[in-house]
């Protein structure tokens, strides 16, 4: 049972009885995972500028290095990339300036270690710099393991998750579903900048 014993923990057991029948439970520090599925991940930003300018050339600089730090990342599964591998190429929501990366992990955990705990962070305190701010960014959803999602199914995933919220269809990195109705609440995930 969740004990509510701060004015956080509060709010959350509000907000989980909201929910009905889910359990919320505070988050530990035991490696989540899923038997027989892995975690797939939609991250989009809106880049300020056209990706050849001269704003951006900075971050286009350092892509190569995060996505090899991402491929050689414990539990990292695959990523979405074209043949040629140019990350910057992949295109959807119908904007050439939205920049989209699709990725499968082997859990939670181990993408939030990529995420918020590597080199990767330092990537993501500059963001501002490159790119305007977009409400949900962030969609993530179990997948079987050895399925690959598309781009459509993550915009599909990321406009049910901004119309409705956290639920195992689609949640995010601080209220996320481990499986069947059970909620994980993480307040201290979230993005360092």
């Amino acid at each position: 049972m969740f004990v509510a014993s701060t004015k956080r923990d509060r709010r959350a057991a509000r907000w989980s009885e909201s929910m009905g029948r889910i359990r919320c439970l505070r988050a530990s520090t035991s490696h989540v995972v899923r038997p027989g599925f892995h975690i797939a991940q939609l991250n989009i930003a809106l880049a300020r500028a056209p990706i050849d300018s001269d704003l951006l050339s900075e971050f286009v600089a350092l892509l190569d290095s995060i996505n090899a730090l991402a491929d050689g990342a414990p539990g990292f599964v695959w990523r979405l990339q074209p043949e040629d591998g140019n990350s910057l190429a992949v295109r959807g929501f119908d904007n050439d300036r939205m920049i989209v990366n699709l990725s499968v992990w082997e859990s939670i955990d181990h993408l939030a270690t990529f995420v918020y705990r590597s080199a990767h962070t330092g990537v993501m305190r500059r963001r501002r710099e490159w790119f305007d701010r977009i409400g949900v960014h962030v969609a993530l959803w179990w997948v079987p393991a050895g399925d690959l999602p598309t781009v459509a199914e993550a915009e599909e995933r990321l406009a049910h998750l901004q119309a409705h919220g956290p639920t195992l269809y689609a949640f995010t990195f601080k209220r996320r579903f481990l499986s069947g109705d059970r909620l994980e609440i993480d307040e201290e995930l979230g993005c360092p900048a």
